[in-house]
């Protein structure tokens, strides 16, 4: 049988909907290694954000980055 799971509801800013869009579109693009998750593959990133015409690159960048840093905390610590 499956865990429930709890259903959480949150605000996005508009400001910050860039940055989350691209985090989901990369949900695939994870390097891994034998220890967990090392990161994202900044080369299918980069591809992604000419692929949707991304405008402001450094500034979308350095949000995925923060969320990079949360997301393998979390998904390290699942593999533990």
């Amino acid at each position: 049988m499956l865990p429930e799971v709890k259903e959480e509801h949150f605000e996005v800013w508009e400001e910050n909907w860039p940055a989350v869009e691209m985090f989901l579109r990369c949900q695939t693009q994870w390097r891994t290694t034998m220890s967990g998750v090392c990161g994202l593959d900044y080369t299918a990133v980069q591809w992604l954000f000419k692929l949707y015409e991304v405008k402001d690159q450094p500034a979308v960048l350095e949000d995925l980055q923060i969320m990079e840093s949360a997301a393998m905390k979390i998904l390290n610590k699942e593999n533990k």
